[in-house]
């Protein structure tokens, strides 16, 4: 019998009503299936009898088989085998149908499951990255703060004190260079014939804008030249310090708002919005939210490119300050460095014009007075109408709070509070909980509640609250019932494929919100797949943890050998996990991420606490920069402080001493013991308990920009960097 024959005669059971199919019957021997004509003969049988009646039954047989097969092919035949079926539950097989939805049930819930562990690995990713990007910023505030106190209330043997006319002199030079920069070299000298890059003429107009745009746009762009770029950031700021500390956006003719969140030197993901959202004109205004520069490649022309159409669409644009607008900010995450590798001979003149234009920009802005927008949020004690009139020029730094002139009392006091109604616009983030409490995590600023947000918009009228200061997944996010909606701008913040960015459109009468996502990459990184993705965001970040882990590697080693008694080479993962979050307060899941970092015993799930430094990738290089970037001055000053912590004059500053002049500040400084003797664990470089000169020094350069004024020195560039300015 052909074994076509034979498969089909295998599928028919029962009682010729239903008709089942299964993977074994179909591969089954087609010799077992249907008996041959060999088999079917009476074994007893002899002659030709024998044979005619055996052939007979073979092919009655076939003739039965045929039929039952074609009428079980009938739909009515087919229902009423399956509800047979489904009643006695006595065929074990399945039909065609339902095996393939079981199949597709079951591929659906390993793709569920497959999605569920790669969100997984994308948020410990994600968490990891934040992590490590808030204890930067808190080491930076913590050290600001520290050094600020030093400079002021320990005294200097080898300081002379400085006349009081000699003071008021030099603010008024310094106010007088500000106010009249146009007597400065570089605006009178004639731009070099040579020079092939883009040409501006003052006041900007919309041709000049759009040749700023084009000549960004291009690969290797003409850098331009430092005649324009002063040129814009002179005359920013003359209209900058026109307007009001919240500016004011009406939806009355427009019947919509943009607001972008941080961009953060992704000119890339700026020419985005432009390009989806069109330029900004009346019939579509822009606010943009903070944060301009700081770790992408390109500040500089994310600044100039908003300054220009400020300048072009004046009614159409609105700048809020954000935390980065700060000089103290920008030496640590890599602004600072941008602009003297693109203009080393004017770096200084670019960088206080540049100041000009933070301390003038507006600290947030009132949507149709139903909305307000500010870089960071609010605390329990944001006053919109204290902050409608403070003076925000005064604010060159905000890591700094201002020492007051007047001797009146109470003034500084006033003064502080004054400054901490700008702080907190700017830092602060909102929580889950009831309350208002200091922003551990970033060491400044405030974490405010849905409470704080519901008594805030009542009092102040408002519906709700648009912030950007935070990366988010996904570009955006809604807390506080809705009420607190944040908007972050710069997609592949941490790394390629990390996140995406966002913009946010406010429109009709009750200014419903239309979030429109996007993210920038080159054409090779839009060819990964989803799991390469996040592969490579991964791996990125256990790099940088690695990093960070590989800091407190002498300190780590001495805990895990005092927790490892038996001298075993092994730990338990939660005494690992407690080792490194006591000695790191990262807050991450280091359970979860035992596997990733450490061998772990396949039998006892113990971990080699050994393995958690081998295999150390060097972490990519941030443009954020370590405290070596530039050189420093007033080393004299420093010395001599650096003399009075060291006692024992071996050189060195020990934590006793570094402690012994943390309790001589008291008050000044809000340090505990362990805070004090965190700082000085910051300050040592090398790790090897004790704090030298140099490394006292490089700590503090970062620190002492707001104070004496950016450097210029040229070591620090590189020797490879051509002057194209």
């Amino acid at each position: 019998m052909p074994s076509g024959c034979a498969r089909v005669c295998s599928c028919v059971r029962g009682n010729k009503t239903g008709l089942s199919w299964t993977e074994d019957d179909a591969s089954s021997n087609s010799d077992s299936s249907v008996p041959g004509p060999a088999e079917s003969a009476p074994r007893g049988g002899r002659g030709g009898e024998g044979r005619e009646s055996g052939s007979m039954e073979v092919v009655e047989h076939k003739h039965g088989v045929l039929a039952a097969f074609l009428n079980s092919l009938s739909p009515a035949n087919l229902l009423r085998g399956w509800k047979a079926r489904s009643k006695s539950h006595q065929d074990c097989s399945m039909p065609k149908v339902e095996r393939t939805m079981k199949a597709a049930i079951l591929i659906q819930q390993w793709y569920r499951r497959y999605l569920a562990r790669m969100e997984v690995r994308r948020r410990y990713t994600w968490t990891i990255f934040q992590s490590i990007e808030y204890q930067g910023e808190q080491d930076q505030v913590k050290l600001y703060k520290f050094f600020n106190a030093l400079l002021t209330h320990i005294p200097d043997p080898t300081r002379q004190p400085v006349p009081a006319e000699r003071i008021k002199t030099a603010a008024a030079a310094a106010a007088q260079q500000a106010t009249n920069p146009l007597e400065h070299d570089l605006l009178t000298q004639p731009v070099d014939p040579a020079y092939k890059g883009v040409h501006l003429k003052f006041p900007l107009r919309r041709k000049d804008l759009e040749a700023l745009i084009d000549s960004f746009r291009r690969k290797k762009p003409h850098r331009l030249h430092a005649k324009y770029v002063a040129g814009v950031l002179i005359e920013a700021v003359e209209h900058l310090k026109r307007l009001p500390n919240l500016n004011q956006c009406s939806t009355a003719v427009s019947k919509q708002v943009t607001i972008c969140g941080d961009l953060h030197g992704k000119l890339d993901d700026l020419l985005v919005v432009f390009h989806k959202n069109g330029l900004p004109s009346p019939d579509s205004p822009y606010i943009f939210n903070g944060d301009f520069v700081d770790r992408g490649k390109k500040g500089l022309e994310v600044l100039l490119l908003l300054l220009g159409v400020l300048l072009v669409f004046p009614g159409d644009v609105s700048l809020n300050r954000g935390n980065h607008e700060d000089h103290v900010m920008n030496t640590r995450y890599g602004f600072v460095r941008e602009v003297k590798l693109k203009y080393k001979h004017c770096s200084d003149f670019l960088l206080k014009l540049i100041e000009d234009v933070y301390r003038w920009l507006p600290l947030g802005t009132l949507v149709n007075n139903k909305v307000l927008v500010v870089h960071g949020g609010i605390s329990d004690n944001t006053d919109l109408d204290w902050v409608k009139n403070l003076s925000r020029s005064k604010y060159v730094s905000l890591l700094r709070p201002p020492v007051t002139e007047s001797s009146a009392p109470g003034a500084e006091l006033i003064d502080k509070m004054e400054w901490k109604q700008v702080f907190d616009l700017l830092w602060s983030d909102p929580q889950p909980a009831d309350g208002c409490i200091p922003n551990s995590l970033r060491g400044a600023g405030t974490y405010f509640g849905p409470d704080v947000t519901d008594k805030f918009l009542a009092k102040h009228h408002l519906s709700y609250i648009v912030r950007s200061h935070e990366c988010k997944l996904g570009g955006y996010e809604l807390t506080h019932g809705g009420k607190v909606v944040t908007i972050f701008s710069a997609s592949n913040y941490y790394e390629l494929g990390s996140n995406t960015g966002a913009y946010v459109t406010l429109s009709g009468p009750q200014l419903s919100a239309r979030f429109v996502q996007f993210s920038t990459a080159t054409p090779n990184t839009k060819r990964l797949t989803f799991r390469q993705r996040v592969g490579l965001v991964e791996s990125s970040a256990l790099r940088e943890l690695r990093a960070q882990l590989l800091q407190h590697k002498e300190a780590l080693t001495e805990d895990l050998k005092r927790l490892d008694a038996d001298n075993t080479g092994y730990v338990t993962v939660s005494q690992w996990s407690q080792a490194l979050e006591a000695r790191t307060s990262l807050n991450l899941p280091w359970r979860m991420l035992s596997h990733k970092l450490v061998t772990v015993h396949p039998s006892t799930g113990k971990v080699q606490w050994q393995t958690t430094f081998q295999d150390q990738l060097p972490a990519k290089r941030s443009d954020s920069g370590t405290v070596a970037e530039t050189l420093y001055r007033n080393k004299s000053s420093l010395e001599a402080i650096f003399r009075i912590i060291d006692k024992d004059n071996s050189g060195y500053i020990s934590l006793d001493e570094f402690s012994e002049a943390c309790a001589l500040l008291g008050e000044h400084l809000e340090a505990s013991q362990d805070q004090a003797v965190d700082i000085c664990r910051s300050m040592d470089m090398n790790k090897d308990g004790q704090v030298d000169l140099n490394e006292f020094l490089e700590a503090f350069r970062l620190v002492d920009m707001e104070r004496h004024g950016p450097t210029t020195p040229d070591d620090d560039l590189s020797p490879d960097e051509p002057n194209k300015e």
